[in-house]
C-alpha cells in the first residue's frame, strides 16, 4: 500500500504543479510600458548596484503611478517626472558610493527575446523606460510598469515567514 501511494504521488505531484504553473501564466499586452535595469557588467559589484538602483525605483514608480488607470497615463507621469527619476537613480548610487555613469530613457527602447513564465517574448523595440548603468554589457532586470505588473507588492514579500514543505515528503511520512 505504501508503494501504491508513493507512486501514485510521484505521478500526481508534478501533474498538480504544472496545472498551477498554467494558470499563473501571465501575459504581457502588446501594448504595455516596460521598464528594464541594465547592469554596467555581469561582476558581483555591476550587479548589486543594478538590485540597489531597481529596488529604490521600483518602489519610487510603485508610490508614483499607483493610480494609474491608463497607458496614456502612466507615460504622461513618467514623462513628467524624468527628472526625479534621474535623480532617483543617482541618489540610490551615491547611497552605496558608486559613481557609476548612468543613462535614462523613456521611449521606444530595445528588449532582446526572454522568456517568462513560459510565455517567449521576441525581441524588439519596446515602449519602456530603461536605465542603463555604465557601458550597459551585464544581466539586466526588467518588468511591466502598465499594466502594473511589476509594481504590485510582491507575494514573495507578504511571505517572509512561511513555511515550506515538499508534498511528497508529507504524503511518504503520513504513511510511515
Amino acid at each position: 500500500m505504501k508503494k501504491i501511494m508513493i507512486i501514485l504521488a510521484v505521478i500526481i505531484v508534478p501533474l498538480v504543479f504544472n496545472k498551477y504553473n498554467a494558470e499563473e501564466q501571465v501575459v504581457i499586452p502588446n501594448d504595455a510600458i516596460r521598464i528594464r535595469v541594465i547592469a554596467n557588467s555581469n561582476s558581483l559589484e555591476d550587479q548589486y548596484e543594478k538590485q540597489v538602483v531597481r529596488s529604490n525605483i521600483q518602489l519610487y514608480l510603485q508610490d508614483l503611478l499607483k493610480d494609474v488607470q491608463t497607458k496614456e497615463e502612466t507615460a504622461n507621469i513618467i514623462n513628467a517626472n524624468m527628472i526625479n527619476i534621474d535623480k532617483n537613480v543617482g541618489t540610490s548610487l551615491k547611497e552605496i558610493d558608486s559613481n557609476m555613469k548612468y543613462r535614462v530613457n523613456y521611449g521606444q527602447n530595445y528588449f532582446p527575446e526572454k522568456e517568462f513564465k513560459g510565455i517567449t517574448y521576441p525581441a524588439g523595440n519596446y515602449e519602456s523606460l530603461v536605465i542603463t548603468l555604465g557601458k550597459g554589457q551585464g544581466n539586466n532586470w526588467w518588468c511591466v510598469l502598465f499594466p502594473p505588473l511589476c509594481l504590485m507588492p510582491t507575494q514573495e514579500d507578504a511571505m517572509d515567514n512561511v513555511e515550506y514543505q515538499l508534498f511528497v515528503n508529507e504524503i511518504i511520512s503520513n504513511y510511515k
